[in-house]
């Protein structure tokens, strides 16, 4: 029988507060000794208000043996208290460290035994905040990068969510402190999970480009409208991306060329451009809105360096005489040095 709650639980990781298990049990067994040990002394000091059927007098073996079997809960009856004082000894303190003991024992299993409601629990509240957020399909070299250049810009870590197949993967994106979830990001169902259907912006970052056609096309049956931005290796595949409903491609063996053939015949030129794609480093490349005071100005009046004005649907250089006249609902897309970055 299908039972999504466990399917839930196995693919999608929420990242959970660092903690060493060692740690943690060795902590359990310290204070079940400390326990074991008060119980021990109690019983001792008070030796002669016990009765012990195979000794005279009730030594220190015969105490800790006593003390064993009390917080065990096994008592056999072959030692018992017979004094007023041992009784009450047994009533006030023996009886809450047995107590104590026991939960000491059983804070395991029941920590099991919450440890999946629990989650179940933050994985409902997670997917009902989920909205508008940021899909990362791929979390290697591509995708990490990606994920870096966001959080410089300011992306909570908790609107990110990460789809990848490998289970390390998905482990690293947990230890950065992001959703993961664990599965083949072709199929609906495992983009579902990533509450696909309702982000803004999906990062499709594969390691093949066959993947990413895959990837892209599922996405858009889940999802019309957002922006969905796919890193290709091969030129070639570009229009078949386009075609299959990227808003953006990236060819990342292009571009590296490109960036090795500028270099090498202007290295200035290259350290620049470098300089450009690094966020927080020199300069950025920034898309904002117009501001009031720009309205009806000069994309060369602006503070910034205008390299493209976005109107509408279009994106206009800032050469082409349409884009001479900033409108109230311009973008621009300028550089901008990176410590003058508001924040």
């Amino acid at each position: 029988m299908h039972d999504p709650s466990g399917t839930a639980l196995r693919q999608v990781l929420l990242p959970e507060p660092a903690s060493d298990p060692r740690r943690q049990v060795g902590r359990r067994c310290v204070l079940a000794l400390l326990v074991m040990l008060a119980t021990v002394l109690l019983v001792y000091l008070g030796g002669d208000g016990y009765r012990d059927s195979a000794h005279d007098r009730l030594d220190l073996l015969g105490a800790v043996y006593y003390a064993t079997v009390t917080l065990s809960t096994t008592r056999y009856g072959d030692i018992v208290p017979v004094s007023d004082s041992a009784r009450v000894v047994n009533i006030l303190l023996i009886t809450p460290l047995r107590v104590v003991f026991l939960i000491i024992l059983v804070s395991t299993t029941l920590e099991v035994l919450t440890t999946r409601t629990r989650r179940l629990w933050r994985i409902k509240r997670w997917r009902a905040a989920m909205d508008q957020h940021i899909v990362v399909v791929g979390y290697g070299t591509k995708g990490r990068n990606a994920v870096d250049t966001l959080l410089l810009k300011d992306v909570p870590r908790d609107r990110i969510v990460v789809v990848d197949p490998q289970h390390k993967a998905v482990q690293a994106a947990n230890e950065d402190g992001l959703v993961g979830i664990l599965g083949d990001a072709t199929r609906t169902e495992v983009l579902r999970r990533a509450q696909v259907e309702r982000a803004a912006q999906i990062v499709v970052a594969t390691q093949r480009d066959d993947t990413a056609v895959l990837v892209t096309l599922t996405v858009r049956q889940l999802n019309k409208h957002a922006t969905v931005v796919v890193a290709v290796r091969e030129d070639e595949n570009a229009p078949l991306l386009r075609q299959s409903g990227a808003t953006v491609v990236v060819s990342s063996s292009s571009s590296a060329g490109r960036l090795l053939g500028m270099s090498t015949l202007s290295p200035d030129s290259g350290a620049v451009l470098d300089d450009l794609m690094t966020v927080g480093n020199g300069l950025d490349v920034i898309d904002r809105p117009v501001s009031a005071a720009e309205v009806g100005g000069s994309p060369r009046d602006c503070g910034d360096l205008v390299l493209a004005v976005v109107r509408g649907n279009r994106r206009l250089p800032c050469t082409d005489p349409d884009a001479a006249v900033l409108h109230p609902t311009d973008r621009v897309i300028a550089i901008r040095r990176s410590d003058a970055l508001p924040g």
